[in-house]
């Protein structure tokens, strides 16, 4: 894993900028997206990597139909390949809408739009988190995808930025002519385009990384904030130090936050104001090194069996016995019944 950079070091006496500027390594655009990515240059753009508004109904955003809603975003993404660089990728994470109880999964939705563009899908990208949308009529929600796409062929991929630790590193070849040596790779293992974070390493099938909810110490006003641990793997594979890194929908700047955090140019873009500010306050925090962040890779927390939270309530106990009684006499019935 990357350690990352000295702050100090990287951005000497930075300052958070509003317009465009070639030299600028912070750049925090108060407005729509379509009015600040018109100021971009063509192919400016390392990465970007974005979630932006589901079509929820939150207060910052109007809810329509699907139609309407996809049709919106065509001229954003248009500027986005615009400013993209020939090797650049963008990470468009988004999760599903629902309508009368049908789940519409939107990056089915959105797919064909980069594909016209002429964007490569490189991954599908399952986030699995533990708390997420509850529902009585169908299972809960509890994963969101990020549709990783690039301009062309040949793209950023630092693949030894996110190897894991190999599972099996005694594994050796059974037959050909490296029979008895090594199969795998001594840096690690190439993770999964599923990627489970259960340890300090990317190593199964899922990233599992906490969505921010009340008791996240990343926590803001935002009601859908995006977890900085989860750009920070797409910012290490996919650009280099000193690549700019843009998020048209910053939000209150987790994106950018993990851009600076390992060296890279950050370009944000938010158009409610009272999110930009807490924006530019989390940007200040992490350049004096104050900033509240969960660890990337961290191991996620488990209640231990004496914690009040994970025993049993005693009202549901009488419910289990219910239950389990009732389950016994079904299944002697059943028994029964088959003599």
């Amino acid at each position: 894993m990357v350690e990352p950079v000295k702050l100090q070091d990287a951005f000497p006496g930075a300052c958070i900028l509003d317009s465009y500027r070639p030299e600028a390594t912070i750049i925090l655009f108060p407005g729509l997206a379509q009015n600040f990515l018109a100021t971009l240059p063509t192919s400016s753009i390392s990465l970007v990597v974005t979630s932006p508004p589901y079509n929820l109904g939150k207060k910052y955003e109007r809810r329509v139909s699907i139609e309407t809603y996809i049709d919106e975003y065509r001229p954003v993404i248009a500027e986005l390949c615009r400013v993209l660089e020939d090797s650049g990728s963008i990470c468009w994470q988004v999760g599903n809408y629902v309508k009368a109880g049908e789940v519409y999964p939107l990056d089915i939705f959105f797919y064909p739009i980069f594909k016209e563009l002429g964007l490569r899908l490189r991954n599908r990208i399952v986030w699995r988190f533990g708390h997420g949308l509850h529902s009585s009529s169908r299972f809960s929600g509890r994963y969101e995808t990020i549709l990783w796409l690039t301009k062309g062929d040949k793209y950023t991929f630092n693949l030894d930025q996110v190897r894991v630790k190999a599972k099996y590193p005694g594994k050796l070849h059974s037959k050909g002519p490296n029979k008895g040596k090594p199969s795998g790779n001594p840096k690690g293992k190439n993770p999964s385009d599923v990627w489970d974070l259960l340890s300090n390493d990317w190593e199964d099938a899922f990233w599992d990384i906490p969505n921010v909810k009340s008791n996240h110490r990343e926590k803001t006003i935002h009601p859908c904030q995006f977890p900085v641990e989860l750009v920070e793997r797409c910012v290490l594979a996919l650009t280099n130090e000193g690549d700019r890194v843009l998020d048209p929908y910053a939000g209150v700047g987790s994106s950018m936050v993990a851009a600076i955090k390992h060296n890279r140019r950050a370009i944000g873009c938010e158009k409610e104001l009272q999110y930009a500010d807490i924006a530019k306050s989390r940007i200040r925090d992490l350049l004096s090194g104050t900033l509240p962040l969960r660890p990337i890779g961290q191991p996620l927390h488990e209640p231990k069996e004496t914690d009040r939270v994970a025993q049993v309530p005693t009202a549901w106990r009488m419910c289990e016995s219910t239950i389990y009684y009732a389950s016994k006499e079904t299944a002697a019935a059943a028994e029964s019944s088959l003599r």
